[in-house]
């Protein structure tokens, strides 16, 4: 007899910050992950878990202050994706977040956890008044087929915007954004 174990579906939240010690440590093991499958991710390999783990604590201290959101998704194995808002710092864009490190484990990819997360943010950046996003992904990665399903708006092509994670090439990136809700008024 063959028994199939029941899996428990993923868990979605804010990440609260500070994070504790051991979501830092599992944003880090994603982030070495998503390099090493060579995600365009900001970073170049090999990367190493402390270097990974510094940039979290980094960009978490700052997210502290600039009202950054961290949205997760945890599975049975634990942390599994992770998708960030950051808020425009113009005075002049209070309605404006960008969407940056869609990232998900390659343990758990082909899942819907992108779709999942992009949703997520969506529902997050309204809640919080921001109805304009806007994200960048590279031209030849699965996220650009994502986002178009989705219904964001393409704005266009940079060609050679950063080189790829191993190295080898540069690659290009496309622009998009997506307006979740109606331009809020104009402020008088």
């Amino acid at each position: 007899m063959i028994s199939s174990a029941v899996h428990a579906p993923p868990t979605f939240a804010c990440l609260p910050l500070p994070p504790a010690d051991t979501d830092l440590d599992a944003l880090a093991d994603l982030l070495v992950d998503a390099v090493d499958s060579g995600a365009a991710v900001s970073f170049l390999a090999p990367l190493t878990h402390a270097h990974a783990a510094e940039w979290w604590r980094n960009s978490l201290a700052a997210a502290s202050t600039s009202g950054a959101v961290i949205l997760t998704a945890r599975d049975q194995q634990g942390l599994a994706a992770t998708v960030q808002l950051q808020p425009a710092w113009a005075p002049n864009q209070p309605h404006r977040a960008e969407v940056c490190k869609l990232i998900v484990h390659r343990r758990a990819r082909s899942r819907g956890l992108a779709t999942a997360l992009m949703h997520a943010a969506e529902r997050e950046a309204l809640a919080r008044g921001w109805t304009l996003l806007t994200l960048d992904a590279r031209r030849d990665a699965d996220a650009v087929h994502l986002y178009r399903k989705l219904g964001w708006t393409e704005v266009g092509t940079i060609p050679r915007y950063a080189l790829n994670a191993d190295r080898t090439a540069y690659h290009d990136t496309v622009i998009f954004y997506k307006e979740v809700a109606p331009p809020p008024p104009t402020p008088r």
